[in-house]
């Protein structure tokens, strides 16, 4: 398919963005909202749709940010996910939160080693090693973990690398005293941004990664979820 159209969104963190991609051609909308991502998002969804002319019918595939980060984001997410999939018997694609962060960064500053870590309270941060690959596409290195700052696990650093993510802005010295070289950039206060997210969906989508709404799963990395 040679022009597929996604629906991309992201509620995981303070931040609630959309993005779609029709006729090769991608809108999206940004917002920080620390509440009420679920009362600004379907409004989101239906600008954009509407804009384009298009109905969730229409779509290819819808994706949507799976975590980690705020449980009840992540959540929202996978509910409106599952809710549009079913409702219009549509694929869904889930993508990593720490990997749209990663690859925000390969579209802003060509970062091709990224440390993306978002604060998860508990003097803890979620975590992810990501490396560009040669399609342009962040791919995690590493398991992601949720680890003290303390004990994050840092790989062998080959180039220049970006530390990105609200964990770099909560412990940005002791996340680098893992590191065994300098950064190019640091940026502590970056959010997730559903444009990035729907660029990874739609490799995942050439691949045939997706899956059945019943799939569609959040991803805490916490065992243990109040």
């Amino acid at each position: 398919m040679s022009d597929p159209r996604i629906l991309a969104f992201d509620t995981t963190t303070e931040a609630c963005s959309a993005a779609l991609l029709t006729a090769g051609r991608v809108s999206s909308r940004f917002e920080v909202v620390p509440r009420g991502h679920a009362q600004r998002l379907l409004p989101m969804l239906d600008e954009l749709l509407g804009q384009a002319g298009l109905r969730v019918s229409d779509l290819d595939a819808i994706a949507y940010c799976r975590g980690p980060g705020s449980f009840t984001g992540s959540r929202i997410a996978v509910g409106i996910a599952q809710g549009l999939a079913y409702g219009a018997d549509r694929p869904v694609i889930p993508v990593s939160t720490l990997a749209c962060l990663a690859q925000g960064v390969y579209r802003e500053q060509g970062g091709e080693t990224v440390l993306a870590a978002i604060d998860a309270r508990m003097d803890q941060v979620y975590w992810g090693a990501y490396r560009v690959s040669e399609r342009g596409i962040m791919v995690a290195m590493a398991d992601e973990v949720v680890v003290s700052p303390d004990a994050a696990p840092v790989p062998p650093m080959i180039g220049s690398w970006y530390g990105v993510g609200t964990g770099w802005g909560a412990h940005q010295a002791r996340l680098l005293a893992r590191c065994d070289k300098p950064p190019a950039g640091i940026d502590g206060e970056r959010l997730p941004q559903a444009r990035d997210c729907l660029t990874v969906a739609l490799a995942a989508f050439c691949e045939g990664g997706t899956v059945d709404a019943s799939q569609a799963l959040p991803v805490y990395l916490r065992d243990r979820v109040t």
